[in-house]
């Protein structure tokens, strides 16, 4: 499989199930892994925020990346985040991900601190130059693009094994922005799972977002039906689909582990503290009205 269309589609950001202890609950992770190539998914963003992976331990990272890979057994291609808050430790952890078979290796930017585009570009680098895997930066929100826009995105193009970027903006005079600047020199992907058709208008070549865990056929279906031209099926399923994520975003982990054990039986557990605790608990008989009106959607 060849870049071009291995770093393309829709990829969930991959649930890391927790059990006992806060640790990771690694036979729910299979089952999940499983469960999201059987449902024809096109990669797994292993680790990002829906994975927790900044709260586990860099020994539990790996093994859940390990448990991953083993279980995706290439069918799909692995791209891990590996962000930390010190570059030596994302670093280590990129080149485990180099070790045990990951397609790429994506990182945040320095964590806390200030210093702009250079200490981003600087952070970058050197977990790129450590992996020595095709590298995506995962820029996020209003803080997607430190200092002059256009020397900013020269700077990454030279970051070494540079293949495209993450962007977790609803602002899509930015994504088109960043294309009309890098062309096909990045691979860019939408990470607001509610602008995902937006987004492909704007210059991205997939998305990786939360909620294709529990809707990733579906998002798939419609994201490649109105590249097609079926402008009404997009329409009305993302309308859908954006009323249900602004409803249930106030307690969006509480619904999700109802919703994912109603639709594929996986607990995908507690979060690790201080993670969406407080949030409120949800009514199952809800939950199921949710899932079966975005499905009523694809149906009319």
């Amino acid at each position: 499989m060849n870049n071009q269309t291995q770093f393309s589609g829709l990829w969930p950001a991959l649930f890391t199930p927790v059990g006992a202890n806060e640790r990771p609950n690694f036979d729910q992770l299979e089952k999940l892994c499983d469960t999201l190539v059987r449902e024809n998914v096109d990669g797994l963003y292993v680790l990002g925020s829906t994975g927790q992976g900044i709260l586990f331990s860099d020994e539990d990272r790996k093994q859940v990346l390990e448990t991953v890979i083993a279980t995706v057994n290439a069918r799909i291609p692995v791209m891990v985040q590996v962000g930390t808050l010190a570059t030596r430790d994302a670093c280590k952890l990129a080149e485990h991900a180099a070790t045990v078979g990951a397609s790429a290796v994506s990182s945040v930017g320095p964590i806390y601190f200030g210093g702009g585009a250079k200490m981003a570009i600087q952070h970058y680098s050197e977990i790129a130059k450590a992996g020595q895997l095709p590298f995506f930066p995962y820029q996020l929100g209003n803080n997607s693009i430190p200092g002059n826009f256009e020397d900013f995105i020269a700077a990454v193009l030279e970051i070494p094994f540079i293949e495209g970027m993450k962007l977790t903006t609803g602002n899509m005079l930015e994504i088109s922005r960043i294309h009309n600047i890098a062309g096909d020199k990045l691979k860019l992907f939408s990470g607001a799972d509610e602008l995902i058709c937006q987004a492909a208008l704007s210059g991205t070549v997939g998305a990786i977002g939360t909620f294709y865990n529990l809707w990733g056929a579906e998002c798939k279906h419609v994201l490649n039906s109105f590249k097609s031209g079926d402008f009404e099926l997009a329409r009305r399923f993302m309308l859908e689909f954006q009323r249900i994520i602004e409803y249930v975003l106030p307690n969006i982990w509480t619904f999700l582990r109802v919703a994912m054990k109603q639709k594929y039986q996986i607990d995908i557990g507690d979060t690790v503290a201080p993670l969406a605790k407080g949030q409120a608990d949800w009514n199952e008989a809800e939950v199921a009205k949710i899932l079966d009106q975005l499905a009523h959607t694809l149906k009319e």
